[in-house]
């Protein structure tokens, strides 16, 4: 059990304090992505040794799912409490995924997940287990995890890897740590979980709340460089249509272009969809994200495994819990919210290369016979019509397993899978926009220093390539998607919304 000082992480590193009862998504990225040391408070470790004594007193006397019996369909066939054995086949039968191994910031993500959920106290593993998770996370231990193997009903197989790998069984991937033993009542008890695919979504929704960050500063830039209408972002609009998202997206376009000091006129009555719809458009996607990380904060740190083991009641409960519905959903209704954003960026792109809207050659050339940034749009569109395949829903289909006792499945990991690729989808149509929007207001010598968004156009500019000839634009993509990663994760001296 790691209880190093917080302090003596380091900048950037504080520890995470697991309890079971309150992780949160940024603590679960701290510790995927930087690398913060975890400590297990004890009052989560006390709750886990007592609901393990507990597991112990009520399998012997009377059935539990996968310790007294076999699991899926074999949960007829009786096992003795505390078999020899019993506990380790079962693991070694569910290590079975395949494809690729998964980064080691999602095994990280997965890890943490765990732990807190095993702090909550309902599954009825040993405390050594967290001992050895919350130790191998502060010593930068990762175990080797496939990608496949999960329809979210449990993630059995990376789970199942993990256990082995705390307990000798396999090898670490990284790092290492001393072995720990598993008792009778470990191995369904560790598995029972989602955990793999509630931090694979956790890091999706932190990657897709920059993302939107960002897209407000780049649609702002376009909105520059096509001479928009204020009104459509203007207070009592927004007011009288009050979704949370929207006022919050309206309020920030405001502060970016400088709108809440003056009311310039725009070149047009009103302007496309893509440049006036853009409150209600990112206002939803934003109310989507809202959601799924509320729902991730209950997921987080719930007790979710069958069979729960209450000690409330003092009893063993077979359950439903392991379905992630709620999930799934929410993660479907991210990713169809979030298309829509990257269907408004590539229309706006459309606009800043046709000289009606922007009083430049077309397709922002440097001389005649030039294709300029024409191929640009072929680039958006690619990305637009991946993040629409990415967003049908998973919660239309369905499973039938285990000789039909397992007849349905959320498909959670399916649709967190899904929000991980949606991320590069749409940087992608977001850098081709920025480009775009960036050289138009070059070309225009645009040069007010009255706008906020200011700073985010001159870090553009400092890193974007200004010859207008012909050339591969293959370059400024990609620093133009780096840049797209930083507006969406502002330092201090960046044009972030507040």
């Amino acid at each position: 059990m790691d209880q190093r000082d917080p302090a003596a992480a380091g900048p950037g590193r504080s520890t995470v304090v697991v309890s079971g009862l309150a992780l949160s998504c940024a603590e679960v990225v701290a510790v995927a992505r930087h690398a913060a040391p975890v400590a297990l408070r004890e009052d989560g470790r006390d709750r886990a040794a007592r609901t393990h004594a507990l597991a112990r007193r009520v399998a012997r006397r009377r059935p539990v799912y996968g310790q007294t019996t076999g699991v899926g369909a074999n949960r007829v066939e009786v096992v003795a409490a505390d078999t020899p054995g019993h506990g380790l086949r079962l693991l070694r039968s569910h290590a079975s995924g395949t494809g690729a191994l998964e980064p080691q910031e999602r095994v990280r993500a997965a890890m943490v997940v765990r732990l807190n959920q095993l702090a909550a106290g309902g599954s009825g593993v040993a405390p050594a287990l967290l001992d050895a998770l919350a130790a191998a996370l502060s010593g930068g231990a990762v175990p080797a995890i496939h990608r496949l193997g999960s329809i979210g009903t449990g993630d059995l197989c990376a789970l199942a890897e993990l256990a082995l790998t705390l307990c000798g069984d396999r090898a670490w991937l990284a790092g290492g740590g001393a072995p720990v033993p598993l008792t009778g009542t470990d191995a369904v008890a560790f598995i029972s979980s989602n955990a793999a695919t509630i931090g694979e979504a956790v890091l999706a929704h932190q990657d897709l709340t920059g993302l939107l960050t960002a897209a407000e500063v780049v649609a702002g830039l376009s909105f520059l460089a096509l001479g928009g209408a204020y009104e459509a972002y203007a207070a009592p609009v927004h007011r009288a249509r009050a979704h949370p998202g929207q006022v919050l997206v309206a309020q920030r376009l405001r502060t970016l272009l400088g709108l809440s000091t003056r009311t310039p006129p725009g070149r047009r009555l009103q302007d496309p969809f893509s440049l006036r719809a853009v409150p209600q458009v990112h206002g939803a996607a934003v109310d989507a994200l809202v959601h799924l990380e509320a729902t991730l904060a209950v997921e987080l740190n719930a007790r979710a495994e069958n069979p729960l083991l209450d000690l409330d009641s003092g009893d063993a409960w077979h359950n439903g819990n392991f379905h992630t519905g709620y999930l799934a959903h929410a993660l479907d209704g991210t990713r169809s919210a979030v298309q829509p954003v990257a269907e408004l960026s590539a229309r706006r792109l459309g606009d800043l290369v046709d000289p009606a809207f922007t009083d430049l050659p077309a397709f922002l050339t440097g001389g005649p016979d030039s294709s300029g940034v024409m191929t640009l749009e072929l680039v958006a569109h690619d990305g637009v019509a991946s993040l629409r395949h990415l967003s049908l829903p998973v919660t239309t289909g369905s499973a039938v397993i285990s000789r039909g006792l397992e007849d349905h499945a959320g498909f959670a990991t399916h649709a967190a899978r899904m929000a991980t690729a949606a991320v590069p989808a749409l940087r992608t149509v977001l850098a081709a926009e920025l480009v775009a929007a960036v050289r138009a207001l070059g070309m225009q010598h645009w040069a007010d220093d009255g706008y906020p968004i200011r700073r985010a156009y001159d870090r553009a500019r400092a890193v974007l390539d200004p010859d207008l000839t012909d050339r591969p634009l293959s370059t400024d993509l990609e620093i133009a998607g780096g840049l797209v990663d930083t507006f969406g994760r502002p330092e201090p001296d960046q044009p972030a919304a507040p």
